[in-house]
């Protein structure tokens, strides 16, 4: 006798679980609290990071309207010496020279200085520049070091042992401050309290392609909530290493520069701060600068700033939070130098998304959507709604950019690989040298960088990046066979942000060795 086999119910080519999600009573099992308690661990303190990011949000539209106006003028211009930090800047060193040159200011009470640690022909470029500029009157040397000890921050502090401004101008090799610049911002420190003053980074090269107009995005977003939130809201926030003036007397009373961590601004923004010094953002100022053209600069450049904000957390932390500081400043210190943990527990909820969907899918939807989803959007929606008010209150054509969001959570993701690895490297103290982002004077559509050098090599990381661009792709297939349909646009920006990483960090260099080849 043939026994009675009943197919399951099939849908094209797989198999529906014949299962009530909504009412199905479930028993946990010692996988699954394996898989829930490390996932639910991560989401709740990502989560935690995004609430953080909605505060900021709250702070800077709370306190947008103040404005920060110099205390008085000063009758008698004070002494300003102008630092350029380059090192193997051959494309961009002369623009740099040229716009520092174009400042107004007397000339008698202006001292530039090209810290140039170069190893190439930027050193030689440079010299004639300064030169050149030295017989039409100005002020300017050409410091050139014959090592990179200390990197940025050992050239700041060389070039300050014989600088004789009261104050310090700062200016990387990307940036053309304005003709105006000191004009415009010395006054601020006729406040005798005041230690630095740090204006908004500008965008020459946004609309150059898709990947410089999200980094715009990006920066307008730190530079505006983050930022703005902080400072008028009477919290630190640190000097971003260019585009800003010090009073020389804030930088030494903290302890000068020092190179032992790769943001040696940040680090010494809040030593600054700790001494009671006051920092200054303006906003309406803008200095205009060039963004990374080429993905595994840009990668480079935030991986960067990722472990130096680590290295300066574990170097300072313990002092912030053992000081007499408000509490106010102690939490905001903590959440904002340990913000880029956030890129390991990406990795790690990664590799658990498909075992957790699967567990969780089997528990049942109400789960889900009143444990997962609002820790899932208190980590995730923050995002677009800190860089959408970032947005709208810099463009008038705001509404046109918020189609880059997505690509930009996107990014977000898809750098957590890079990015993991510098806070891995950062927290097992693990030292590396001062990578700088490399520059190729891109200031329209029309301009090429692909035949110039200086490119990042991409290593084994792009590997990765397309690996787990694969695997989400699993993942989103799981979704759709078993009908999990919301999750499906949500699990599209990993499947993008890791892939579209992977890719063009391979195809640029590819393209980069082609056409230098030939």
């Amino acid at each position: 006798m043939l026994s009675l086999i009943i197919p399951p119910e099939r849908t094209h080519f797989y198999s529906l679980p014949a299962v009530d999600h909504w009412n199905r009573l479930y028993s946990l099992t010692a996988f699954d609290i394996f898989i829930i308690i490390p996932y639910l661990t991560i989401l709740t303190i990502l989560a935690v990071y995004g609430i953080h990011r909605y505060h900021l949000v709250f702070l800077y539209l709370k306190n947008k309207d103040k404005v920060s106006a110099p205390k008085a003028t000063f009758a008698v211009k004070p002494r300003v010496t102008v630092q350029l930090p380059v090192y193997n800047e051959l494309y961009v060193v002369e623009r740099l020279i040229e716009a520092t040159c174009n400042i107004r200011y007397p000339r008698e009470l202006l001292e530039i200085q090209v810290l140039d640690d170069s190893t190439d022909g930027t050193a030689e470029v440079a010299a004639a520049c300064v030169e050149k500029q030295r017989q039409l009157g100005f002020d300017i040397h050409h410091i050139h070091r014959s090592n990179r000890h200390g990197f940025k921050a050992g050239a700041l502090e060389n070039g300050l042992r014989s600088a004789s401004g009261e104050f310090i101008a700062i200016f990387d090799a990307d940036f053309i401050p304005a003709p105006n610049f000191l004009e415009d911002v010395v006054d601020y420190f006729s406040d005798s309290e005041v230690g630095m003053v740090q204006v908004r980074w500008g965008h020459i090269n946004r609309d150059y392609s898709f990947l410089t107009q999200v980094e715009s995005v990006i920066l307008d977003g730190h530079f505006v909530i983050e930022h703005g939130g902080r400072h008028f809201s009477g919290r630190f926030f640190n000097f971003n290493g260019t585009a800003g003036i010090w009073r020389r007397t804030a930088i030494e009373t903290a302890g000068g520069w020092q190179h032992d961590t790769l943001t040696e601004d940040t680090d010494l923004s809040y030593r600054a701060q700790m001494g009671g010094w006051k920092f200054l953002y303006l906003p309406h100022i803008v200095c205009p600068a060039e963004l990374p053209v080429e993905m595994n600069s840009f990668k480079s450049q935030q991986a960067r700033w990722a472990k130096g904000l680590i290295q300066t957390a574990i170097k300072l932390l313990p002092r912030i939070l053992k000081s007499n500081l408000p509490l106010k400043i102690k939490v905001e210190a903590f959440f904002h130098l340990t913000a880029n943990i956030a890129y390991p527990l990406m990795i790690a909820l990664s590799f658990l998304l498909l075992p957790a969907m699967i567990v969780r899918f089997n528990q049942g939807w109400f789960q889900m959507l009143y444990i997962d989803l609002p820790l899932w959007l208190a980590s995730t929606a923050s995002v677009s709604t800190f860089y959408l008010i970032a947005q709208k209150e810099l463009y008038p054509d705001w509404r046109v950019r918020l189609k880059y969001l997505p690509f930009l959570m996107s990014v977000g993701i898809g750098l957590s690989v890079s990015n993991s690895k510098a806070v891995m490297e950062a927290l097992l103290g693990i030292k590396s040298s001062f990578k700088r982002t490399p520059k190729y004077r891109i200031e329209t559509k029309a301009d090429r960088w692909v035949t110039k050098k200086y490119l990042r090599r991409t290593g084994v990381l792009p590997l990765l990046e397309l690996s787990l661009g694969l695997y989400f792709a699993l993942v989103v297939f799981y979704a759709f066979v078993n009908q999990n349909y919301p999750t499906i646009p949500f699990l599209m920006l990993f499947v993008v942000g890791f892939t579209y990483m992977g890719l063009m960090s391979i195809f640029h260099m590819t393209l980069h060795r082609w056409l230098r080849g030939l």
